[in-house]
């Protein structure tokens, strides 16, 4: 059964009717589009991180993903692939604020080489106008150059309202539709710290998808809801930038950076996270949303039980 076939069986299977609820479902309606991106608790995903070292970001996102079995293990000819990067701030890519573009490219030129149909890059960006944010932060022209469309999720209808799962803080959000209806996630965050969250790495990412992330600054815990969050929306592969991370004034910087020449790839959200953690000297349970993955099975934050390849280049 493919990839896509077994997701429909599965939403098909939990969510009686999802598929007749599609048709007319608009931002405001309760109903939620069916939702690709749902992990159960729990869920199996295969606990192997590649860790790519050298000085070429590009070289570095294709020896990455070739040691987890090469772009193919992910993205099939004609899929709708969406890629998310961190693009949130007005900051060139030196100052360790965003995505390296070379990185968020070269995964797009992946993607297409696979024979990827559409290939989305996008993110809800903060700082505006945001075309310029596209410019400054050079994401914009580097992965239309490599044969993306970009976009800047800043409209409402762009988004659809799905129901967070087991959930004590989050109950529907605003979700960018393109994610739910994609055929392959792929999340692509910068490693850097965060004056509310400690440090940003794939699950904090994941707020860039959300019509309203400032309710989750503002609830009783901000790190609950991004945990809560990664059992309603799950990529299917997490890419993280450490060729340069910001070590201080996060999450905009400009502050102390640090070259660690370093490009991370897995399917487990949550060992990609507990990685980018040490990056930084911190244990996982340091960071209480990466603690929160562990206990709610988002998956493994015990890096003992993950297997750890290493490629040099």
């Amino acid at each position: 059964m493919s990839k896509y076939t077994r997701r429909e069986f599965l939403i098909t299977a939990g969510k009686a009717g999802a598929l007749v609820a599609l048709a007319g479902c608009g931002v405001g309606n309760k109903a939620a589009e069916p939702n690709r991106r749902r992990s159960e608790p729990g869920e199996a995903a295969d606990k192997t991180l590649a860790i790519a070292t050298g000085k070429d970001p590009a070289a570095l996102v294709a020896a990455a993903v070739g040691a987890l079995g090469g772009i193919s293990a992910f993205v099939k000819k004609g899929d709708r692939v969406v890629i998310k990067p961190n693009a949130s701030w007005a900051r060139s890519p030196e100052n360790a604020a965003t995505t390296n573009p070379q990185v968020a490219a070269a995964i797009v030129k992946l993607c297409k080489q696979a024979g990827a149909a559409d290939v989305l890059v996008v993110d809800h960006l903060i700082d505006r106008p945001q075309e310029l944010v596209l410019a400054i932060t050079q994401i914009g022209p580097v992965c239309r150059a490599a044969g993306a469309r970009v976009v800047a999720a800043g409209n409402q209808a762009m988004y659809r309202r799905i129901t967070v799962p087991d959930a004590s803080l989050l109950g529907e959000v605003l979700v960018i539709k393109e994610v739910l209806a994609a055929d392959v996630f792929i999340n692509v965050p910068i490693a850097k710290c965060h004056s509310d969250t400690t440090v940003t790495l794939g699950l904090k990412n994941l707020m860039g998808v959300v019509w309203n992330r400032q309710t989750w600054h503002t609830s009783e815990s901000v790190h609950r809801c991004i945990a809560e969050f990664g059992r309603a929306v799950r990529p299917d592969l997490t890419i993280l930038d450490a060729n340069r991370i910001l070590l201080t004034d996060g999450p905009k910087g400009p502050g102390k950076t640090k070259d660690v020449g370093q490009v991370i790839a897995g399917r487990d959200p949550a060992a990609v996270d507990a990685y980018g953690a040490s990056l930084f000297g911190l244990k996982p349970d340091a960071v209480e949303h990466i603690r929160l993955a562990g206990e709610y099975r988002l998956g493994e934050t015990d890096l003992s039980k993950v297997k750890i390849l290493k490629v040099q280049r």
